[in-house]
């Protein structure tokens, strides 16, 4: 197949998906090394004749660690903005997509919509709470892998610094191993 991974700097899941043989490609704003990295923005390539599309648009405006922000610092603008590329990539002339960010407030949810599916990491090998969520359209829910103990928000306790949100954005290996896994497999 050929797989979109949008709003992807790490190759994470793009590598996950490329391991199993398929023509995936990472898309960001960002540089990547990968000769299967474009760097750009995502809304140029949509129609690009993509299979199966995996997005991970920006989190900041749209979550609910966020919203404090936005009226104390007026920036209901940028929230329209995210939410409005969020659905852009929803919508997207792509048969399969799932799209990915942390749980969002009730203002992002009045226009982005109710998630399909909350994913933890310690569903897929990872002792980690990082609740997740997934808008799926013509894919199914992921089935968990590997159920672990332990539940520590490592991600969450990372100190401030210039990477911490790069950091905090990559997907887990064991999510990214079970969508390749599941979703994969052409219908």
């Amino acid at each position: 197949m050929k797989i979109l991974v949008a709003c992807e700097e790490s190759g994470t899941v793009r590598d996950a998906f490329r391991k199993l043989g398929h023509d995936a490609y990472s898309c960001d704003i960002l540089p990547n090394a990968s000769p299967y990295h474009i760097q750009g923005d995502v809304l140029e390539h949509l129609e690009d004749g993509w299979d199966l599309m995996i997005a991970h648009p920006p989190c900041t405006r749209l979550c609910n660690s966020g919203v404090m922000w936005l009226d104390r610092r007026n920036l209901w603008d940028d929230l329209k903005k995210a939410w409005q590329f969020f659905n852009s990539l929803k919508a997207a002339n792509i048969d399969r997509i799932c799209v990915e960010n942390p749980i969002p407030h009730k203002y992002a949810r009045e226009h982005i919509g109710k998630y399909t599916q909350l994913i933890q990491p310690w569903q897929f090998g990872h002792g980690e709470t990082k609740a997740t969520c997934l808008w799926l359209k013509n894919l199914p829910s992921l089935k968990p892998t590997n159920i672990v103990d332990g539940r520590e928000q490592r991600l969450h306790k990372l100190p401030p610094s210039k990477d911490r949100a790069r950091l905090r954005s990559i997907t887990y290996q064991g999510i990214a191993d079970a969508m390749a896994q599941q979703w994969g497999e052409e219908e």
